[in-house]
């Protein structure tokens, strides 16, 4: 269980307030000003949340977040005479935006708000103290602020020290916190996920007894926590907490569905350890993507590829177990639970993908492939072909090392003929030696299916035979027109 005891803390308190006194000195001109403003107007002002957890951590910020007394439209006033641009598309939850130089500012007024048992939406009023509004927020690393003009650090809830001892709780308890918006359960992961933190045995208790009430929040939400999650230095972490309490089994039913009950003889790898081992490692290999990572579609791919195993799981009378076809099977499921979660059908459709092709390569044996198998294997992975790569190298976690250096040998050997292939052929755009006009003028046919049947089999020529010339090209597909 991630109960445990904490690890030993990276920086002292001492420390922590050294890195936000520098850090609070590097803003100082957006952040005494701004006080100043709001302080002549009759309101009051603090940097709340993540950038103060941040400027403790030693991290810089160029996006503030400010708590204030001021009512929205007094706000807005402010920022306007201060800044370059406002917006106020947060306006209904007591937020007005504004734009200075390289400087992006929110400021929000005092508020509480809480989640009626059946809305997915919070009802919001607004407060009238910084101690009533730092109270009402998720964790106590993010319960603390700093006063301005004065630099006045506020920390009620004991967020230093929690911070220092790499811990995450919540300022009141988790019970209320949780009622109060129920997100803050995968947020909990999500910061384990981020940090490296513990989570408190008393947080942990409150997300197992609570974790139904996640079904009141929004595919929308649970989609971006999972997505920060996933996309954090330490998903495993999180995930594995997500699946300790009970909330994976609403989130991301797939994977508990991993802890597959194993026989007596152990006849096959626990699939859910195999699946986090995995991701681990596709995180190591992320330096080989082009744009490197974090890469969200490469992790969930890693997370996913398995997930057609719990429904295919076979055994067969000699004692071994099987499971055919878990590629497709496991595409289709997760196609499905990125569709419920709402996710943009480009990443659906490129995680799916992975998901069904992370096989493929184990048919390629010790190289027997011929350079026509190399072509359609570059052809179906498409534009994911860099993650495939990372995917099947990642999937190899035998403690054998020889088969696993074996394997490694035979990837490299793989990439190095898709890179000759390339470079010859230019594999990544690989398309029929004639095109459809010169194939409509060839046979003296119009537009429409017969022209589809025809580009197909010299698409299939071309896969099979590598380029040709138009000549060759022509001469085949006469040859293959006269007898179809």
């Amino acid at each position: 269980m991630l109960v445990s005891a904490p690890e030993p803390p990276t920086l002292t308190v001492v420390e922590l307030q050294r890195n936000a006194e520098a850090e609070l000195a590097r803003i100082a001109p957006v952040i005494d000003d701004l006080g100043t403003l709001f302080a002549d107007a009759g309101h009051e002002l603090a940097l709340v949340g993540g950038p103060v957890r941040d400027a403790m951590l030693g991290r810089p910020h160029a996006d503030l977040d400010f708590a204030t007394s001021a009512r929205p439209d007094d706000t807005e006033r402010i920022l306007k005479s201060w800044g370059e641009a406002t917006w106020d598309m947060g306006r209904d939850f007591g937020t007005i935006g504004c734009q200075k130089g390289p400087w992006t500012v929110e400021v929000t007024t005092y508020r509480s708000e809480a989640y009626d048992p059946g809305s997915r939406k919070p009802a919001v009023d607004f407060g009238d103290s910084l101690e009533g509004d730092l109270v009402r927020r998720d964790f106590t690393v993010n319960a603390m602020a700093v006063r301005v003009p004065g630099r006045v650090v506020e920390d009620p809830y004991g967020g230093v020290v929690d911070l220092a001892q790499g811990l995450i709780r919540t300022p009141g308890t988790p019970q209320d916190s949780f009622s109060d918006d129920p997100l803050r359960m995968l947020r909990a992961a999500r910061f384990a996920a981020q940090l490296g933190f513990t989570v408190a045995p008393d947080v942990v208790a409150a997300m197992t007894g609570m974790a139904g009430r996640i079904e009141i929040i929004s595919a929308e939400r649970v989609r971006d926590e999972l997505v920060k999650l996933i996309s954090a230095p330490h998903p495993a972490r999180g995930l594995r907490l997500l699946v300790e309490t009970g909330l994976a089994a609403y989130v991301l039913p797939e994977l508990p569905a991993l802890v597959l009950e194993r026989d007596e003889h152990h006849r096959h790898k626990d699939v859910y350890e195999h699946t986090l081992t995995v991701l681990e490692q596709s995180i190591d290999l992320e330096d080989r993507l082009p744009d490197g990572g974090p890469d969200f579609v490469s992790r969930f791919a890693a997370l996913m590829h398995d997930v057609g195993k719990p429904r295919t799981r076979r055994f067969l009378d000699d004692g071994s177990v099987t499971f055919h076809h878990h590629d497709v099977v496991g595409a289709k499921i997760t196609r499905k639970r990125m569709q419920a979660l709402r996710f943009p059908k480009d990443t659906t459709d490129a995680v799916a993908k992975l998901v069904e092709l992370h096989l493929r390569f184990h048919g390629y044996g010790s190289g027997e492939w011929t350079d026509s198998a190399v072509r359609r294997y570059v052809r179906d992975a498409g534009d994911q072909l860099a993650r495939l790569h990372v995917l099947t190298r990642a999937d190899c976690t035998t403690r054998n090392r020889a088969k696993a250096e074996r394997l490694r040998r035979t990837y490299d050997e793989l990439e190095a003929r898709i890179a000759v292939l390339q470079e010859q052929e230019e594999l990544d755009a690989i398309r029929p030696d004639l095109d459809g006009n010169q194939i409509m003028e060839l046979l003296g046919i119009p537009p429409g299916r017969e022209v589809g049947e025809a580009y197909r089999y010299l698409l299939e020529l071309r896969l099979d035979n590598g380029p040709m010339s138009q000549e060759d090209a022509k001469v085949a597909l006469l040859e293959w027109w006269r007898g179809r």
